[in-house]
């Protein structure tokens, strides 16, 4: 195959070589992104991006570098860099490379071998048809502001001096609409979007409708008097304040004190309702895979269990300098950095409430859809304090939508306050959540 051909380039270079270890990962993909706008394609995007990138040792030095271009003189200047970069960094008895693994996961799922096949004027089509069921949904909707389609095939390599050899191939489907409602003078925005790694996994008809309901369901929408009330935040919402809890799940922020989770293992933090894990190998998730950017196998990790936490998220390094096996959560944003810990598809467990049933309990209180300035809050602290949106619930129903909110507080306040756990999990990028019932909240109004 042509990535394993560019790594025996590669490992050629670097034969007679003093060094003491190397890593080489090779990636490529097809991608297509499609527009369309007023019944008609605004844009047409084909990319074939192809690199690699490689990590030497030398003694106790790990030097890095890649290359986009493929030739011999190219890669012949990328194996130099890295014997540069490698030479003048900083010793560390902690730098090496992942064993190799005696097996990896099977994840058939990940691969749909039938998109090739697929027409792309029906690929078009499928972004098109997105456009007229978003209209269709309410005649308030008056118009689309955007509408996409998007895939990728992609090939992830990665060898190293040890014997791991790891190769796998994904798809990646997506549609995305951006819907503008308009009544009385009013306008509001509503977007929504779903993903897939097969062709045939997204459904048009429900990201239309997600879209056309959330545009609508804020037309008319009210201030509302500051109160400490019960509060229902949507699956959105929640996945929101979980990714900025993220980082103080990874080892690496925890050594460095970046994690206010540090040093807590065994406590109860939240509540017992809720239990977190980062699963490597979900079926369908934007961050599955069999293995990871180092090519160790991928798992699903526990982290919280009934609000009581029980670990953190390590790659090899930081799995070595704390004592701790991989995770196998080393992730590669590309092939332009090295890889480093982070999280694949961390979620909060679903239960198994209905939102009307979250609702139902709410005497007086909020039901949030929508923050802004969530990316203020701070991550190592958990205070936060961003504006909101959503609808005023009484006595378990939905009054009116309400705008102009103001929600203060700390992540693990508000996560150690969840009363109830909804069963409509929903990933947003690599972090998902279920509805969550808060039994209280601050809300700041007029």
């Amino acid at each position: 195959m042509e990535l394993t051909r560019h790594a025996d380039a590669v490992e050629r270079l670097l034969k007679g070589r003093q060094i003491d270890g190397y890593e080489i990962a090779v990636s490529g993909s097809r991608d297509l992104a499609i527009e369309v706008k007023q019944g008609k394609v605004d844009a047409f995007r084909v990319a074939e991006p192809l690199g690699v990138s490689l990590r030497l040792l030398v003694g106790q030095g790990m030097g890095f570098s890649y290359s986009t271009a493929l030739d011999d003189a190219s890669l012949e200047g990328m194996v130099e860099g890295a014997l540069v970069a490698a030479r003048v960094q900083t010793p560390d008895d902690y730098f090496a490379f992942a064993e190799p693994a005696a097996s990896y996961p099977d994840t058939p799922w990940l691969f749909d071998p039938s998109l090739a096949a697929v027409d792309e004027s029906l690929k078009v089509a499928r972004a098109l048809e997105l456009e007229r069921l978003v209209l269709d949904v309410d005649p308030r909707v008056k118009r689309v502001r955007k509408c996409s389609y998007g895939e990728s095939t992609y090939h992830s390599l990665v060898r190293n001096s040890l014997g791991l050899d790891a190769y796998y191939s994904g798809t990646y489907n997506s549609c995305s609409v951006s819907a503008v409602a308009e009544a009385d003078g009013d306008a509001q925005t509503g977007w929504d979007y779903s993903f897939s790694p097969s062709f045939a996994g997204i459904d048009l008809a429900a990201v239309a409708a997600g879209a056309g309901r959330k545009a609508t369901g804020l037309l008319g929408a009210r201030t509302l008097a500051t109160m400490r009330c019960q509060a229902v935040l949507d699956n959105r919402v929640a996945a929101d304040l979980l990714d900025v809890l993220s980082g103080s799940f990874l080892a690496e922020n925890v050594h460095k004190g970046k994690s206010l989770l540090a040093g807590r293992v065994g406590e109860r933090l939240f509540s017992e309702l809720v239990s977190v894990r980062d699963n490597g190998l979900l079926a369908g998730g934007m961050g599955s895979a069999p293995c990871d950017g180092e090519g160790v196998p991928q798992q699903d990790t526990l982290l919280v269990q009934s609000g009581v936490l029980q670990g953190f998220l390590y790659d090899s390094y930081w799995g070595r300098r704390l004592g701790a096996r991989s995770t196998g959560n080393a992730v590669r944003s590309g092939i332009k950095t090295p890889p480093r810990v982070g999280a694949h598809n961390l979620h909060i467990e679903p239960g198994s409430a209905e939102l009307t049933t979250l609702l139902a309990g709410v005497r007086k209180g909020v039901l949030i859809t929508e923050v802004m300035g969530m990316h203020t809050a701070n991550p190592i602290s958990g205070d936060f304090s961003v504006g909101a949106a959503g609808f005023y619930v009484e006595d378990g129903e939905v009054r009116y939508p309400v705008k102009g909110l103001a929600l203060a507080g700390n992540l693990l306040d508000v996560f150690g306050r969840v009363d109830q756990v909804g069963s409509d999990l929903r990933f947003f990028g690599s972090a998902g959540s279920p509805s969550l019932r808060i039994a209280e909240l601050d809300v700041s109004g007029t």
